[in-house]
């Protein structure tokens, strides 16, 4: 199936949003929300006519998804979905993300304050484009 993908990273603080082209190659960063900013990405998904939303889930490298930052995924995907529908909401595993993103940012340059402010637009291209290329 084609169409837009919208992926999000859920902060405390912070929530990154990414979306993929209708053809499924690329993914893009979008926006850093302040959290939780529901509104908004359900905002972001109709403007993107997106067919999907993918909710990062903290998951720990033994598989593991059971902690407070798995809990606060599973609520958002939960809150999210009634705001988006009838596009889908799936949790997918982000294990590593966020790393993968503050090492790409860090080799770009960008450290501190600039990095916070869109390392978690990263972790949502990084989560999004993982779900892109197993597809």
């Amino acid at each position: 199936m084609k169409g837009v993908l919208v992926a999000v990273d859920v902060g405390t603080v912070r929530v990154g949003v990414a979306a993929s082209d209708p053809h499924r190659i690329l993914a893009s960063p979008v926006e850093t929300v302040p959290a939780p900013g529901l509104d908004r990405v359900a905002e972001l998904v109709r403007e993107r006519e997106a067919v999907g939303v993918v909710v990062g889930l903290p998951t720990s490298m033994s598989g593991a998804s059971a902690s407070a930052s798995a809990d606060m995924a599973r609520a958002y995907a939960a809150q999210l979905a009634p705001l988006v529908a009838p596009v889908p909401v799936e949790l997918v595993d982000e294990r590593l993300t966020t790393v993968t993103a503050t090492a790409a940012l860090r080799a770009s340059g960008k450290r501190g304050r600039a990095a916070r402010a869109v390392v978690d637009q990263a972790a949502a291209v990084a989560l999004l484009q993982g779900v892109l290329d197993r597809s």
